[in-house]
């Protein structure tokens, strides 16, 4: 009896860590997990999942370089732009920053339910990118050849190999980073014509595109002397300056009636002349009237009076 019970408490908690695991590992993982990689642009793939679910289900990526196994503990990193996310793609081409193997991870959600990692096999090192041609255009500016070159990757190069027609043999080869976007080759032989391919290398070397196909231009010719056009600017500045200080004595120096003669005074039309007949009155100064009056000094007799007249102005 007690070995039938716990049989029993045996089965069932069994099946108790089965609910349990069901309940947290209960979608299935992401399949069929590839890396596409061309020009040094690195983007995880996976096939969407199959398993029912009543909300968005939602994805998370990790990755693990040589510098989170070594310097960090073995630790595995977010994809920062991959977290949660409901593309089932991710470009890991800013992640995945040095040459070494990178272990990927993909990680499906749904609610509450997760499933478990699904990684990456083999691990993806960025070195077995796929490199296309370079795209590129020519023109001849003189004796200067221009090559110009559409954006290239990271950390790459361009070879490119330029000879003259006819003389493949003596082809010269010029190395453009990838931070360049045009590579000038100058004092070409006129009138000849020149032929131009590249390949687009890693920087180890260790990976190269195919070839361009070959593209020719003609050389038209060294343009003018180099001091031919400040040199033209400046005579023509300075004849003009002297022709206006010329001009200007003359003009000054000429007598009046010669200008007169040539700077004729036109009469003011009727309409336009003044018939105003001004008169302005002056005022007189008046004249102060003065009055005359007498003073009599009696300190003498009245037969020995004297008389003294003073004039006085009444206002």
């Amino acid at each position: 009896m007690r070995h039938t019970r716990g049989a029993v408490a045996a089965a069932l908690a069994i099946l108790l860590l089965l609910d349990l695991t069901n309940g947290v590992w209960m979608l299935p993982p992401p399949a069929g997990l590839t890396v596409q990689s061309v020009d040094m642009r690195h983007v995880l793939k996976w096939r969407p999942l199959k398993a029912a679910c009543n909300t968005t289900v939602l994805y998370s990526v990790q990755f693990q370089g040589e510098f989170e196994l070594q310097v960090l503990n073995s630790s595995w990193l977010d994809a920062a732009e991959c977290h949660l996310t409901s593309k089932v793609h991710c470009d890991l081409t800013l992640d995945l920053g040095s040459d070494s193997d990178y272990r990927l991870r993909v990680r499906a959600l749904c609610g509450s339910r997760q499933s478990s990692w699904s990684e990456l096999s083999p691990p993806f090192n960025r070195r077995h990118t796929v490199l296309m041609p370079p795209q590129m255009t020519l023109t001849s500016v003189g004796d200067v050849l221009q090559v110009h070159f559409e954006q290239l990757p990271v950390t790459t190069v361009v070879m490119v190999t330029v000879w003259r027609r006819g003389y493949e043999l003596q082809a010269a080869v010029y190395m453009v980073p990838a931070e360049r976007t045009m590579l000038q080759v100058p004092a070409l032989q006129e009138g000849e014509e020149y032929c131009v391919r590249a390949q687009t290398v890693l920087s180890n070397q260790s990976v190269h595109s195919s070839n361009t196909d070959s593209n020719c231009v003609s050389i038209t010719g060294r343009p003018g002397p180099v001091w031919r056009i400040p040199t033209t600017t400046t005579v023509t500045v300075v004849v003009m300056v002297t022709l206006l200080v010329v001009v200007s004595c003359c003009v000054i120096g000429y007598r009046s009636h010669t200008c007169r003669s040539f700077f004729r005074k036109e009469p003011l039309p009727r309409s336009l002349q003044f018939d105003w007949d001004l008169q302005i009155s002056m005022l007189t100064q008046e004249v102060e009237p003065c009055d005359t009056a007498q003073v009599v000094n009696r300190d003498q007799t009245d037969d020995g009076a004297r008389n003294s007249s003073v004039e006085l102005k009444s206002f």
